[in-house]
């Protein structure tokens, strides 16, 4: 079954119309919980640009087909376990929320056009990536809470939502069109662009 051009930008449409209503920002709403490791789960939920990027990553591996394609969200949440560490040693990283919408716009045109790139190019675009959203994520903890603990909760959310962007991906190719995952990545890089602009 082909999607048409017609409900293709309809998608679109309606996605970009609902990110309006949506935080532009992972920062706008952030949870304390007075508990680190709950506080650091729960905090890749709190921003749709975060929540969006990891997703996109567990759909953009799965549609790669390569033996080890899940080598490539798995080196997303190690890196972002570097980018907070730079942000908790105070290192001053310029442009993280221009960094952030860019790896939405990125990710979202990777799964669109369904780019297959070699296994190392894969993990190492998606660790730059990586790197401004634990940036952000190391800025975002709260004052007295163990990074440890912290950092724990937001790599195991992480490794979550990857896993719910690999299923959803692997689910769409065998069982629904096969153009729905370019349609959503489309939808995906419409919203990275939103945040993209609203970050200037």
């Amino acid at each position: 079954m082909k999607a048409s051009k017609s409900q293709i930008l309809g998608v679109i449409a309606a996605f970009s119309l609902a990110m309006m209503t949506m935080p532009a920002s992972a920062h706008d709403s952030v949870l304390h919980t007075m508990n680190a490791l709950l506080d650091g789960f729960l905090h890749p939920f709190t921003g749709f640009d975060h929540l969006l990027a990891m997703l996109a990553i567990g759909i953009w591996a799965a549609q790669q087909k390569q033996a080890r394609a899940w080598l490539i969200p798995a080196s997303f949440p190690l890196m972002m376990l570097a980018g907070g560490a730079l942000a908790l040693a105070g290192v001053a990283l310029p442009g993280i929320e221009h960094g952030i919408a860019a790896s939405v716009v990125v990710l979202g045109l990777l799964i669109s056009f369904a780019v297959k790139l070699p296994l190392s190019a894969g993990v190492a675009l998606v660790s730059v990536f990586a790197v401004a959203h634990g940036y952000a994520h190391g800025q975002e903890m709260p004052a007295n809470a163990s990074a440890l603990l912290y950092g724990s909760g937001f790599v195991l959310a992480t490794a979550l939502i990857h896993v719910m962007g690999w299923m959803a991906g692997k689910g769409a190719q065998q069982w629904l069109a096969s153009q729905l995952p370019r349609i959503a990545g489309a939808g995906i890089a419409m919203a990275g662009v939103f945040f993209f602009v609203s970050a200037s």
